[in-house]
C-alpha cells in the first residue's frame, strides 16, 4: 500500500515530524488541527473561534486531497475542558450534517500552542462512494 502526503498552505504547516494528512488505504487520515491561522500561526480568541479556525483548516486540507465534510467517516476532538463540549460541538454541527461520522471527544491535560481545541478526522478519499442515510 502506498501513503502519499497531503499538504497545503491553506492550512497551518506542522510543527513537528508529520504530515497534515496521509493518503492511504482509500482512506485520508487528517493529522489535529488547532484554531491557528494559516499564515502566522496565532490563535483565534475562545474556544467557539478556535473550533471555526481548527474545521476550515481540515477543511482546506480536506479540499486539497480532493475529499470533503461529506465524507468524512471518523473525528476525535480533544477539549482542554470538557466544560466546552456543547460551545464545540455547535461549531461542529455547522461543518457536518447526517449522516454524521463516528466520533470520540476526550479531556486532555494541554494541547500545542497552548489551543483549547484540537481535531482531527479521518475521511474517505474522492474514488470512494460516500455513506447515505
Amino acid at each position: 500500500m502506498t501513503r502519499d502526503v497531503v499538504h497545503t498552505s491553506a492550512a497551518p504547516a506542522a510543527i513537528g515530524p508529520y504530515s497534515q494528512a496521509i493518503r492511504a488505504g482509500g482512506f485520508l487520515f487528517l493529522s489535529g488541527q488547532v484554531g491557528a491561522e494559516p499564515s502566522d500561526g496565532v490563535l483565534a480568541d475562545g474556544v467557539a473561534a478556535q473550533a471555526d479556525r481548527a474545521l476550515r483548516n481540515i477543511g482546506a486540507v480536506l479540499e486539497e486531497a480532493g475529499s470533503g465534510f461529506d465524507r468524512v467517516v471518523k473525528t476525535t476532538i480533544f477539549l482542554t475542558d470538557i466544560g466546552d463540549f456543547s460551545a464545540v460541538n455547535e461549531v461542529y454541527a455547522g461543518y457536518l450534517s447526517p449522516p454524521f461520522p463516528a466520533r470520540s471527544t476526550v479531556a486532555v491535560a494541554a494541547l500545542p500552542k497552548n489551543a483549547l481545541v484540537e481535531i482531527e478526522m479521518v475521511a474517505l478519499l474522492p474514488d470512494e462512494e460516500p455513506a447515505r442515510s
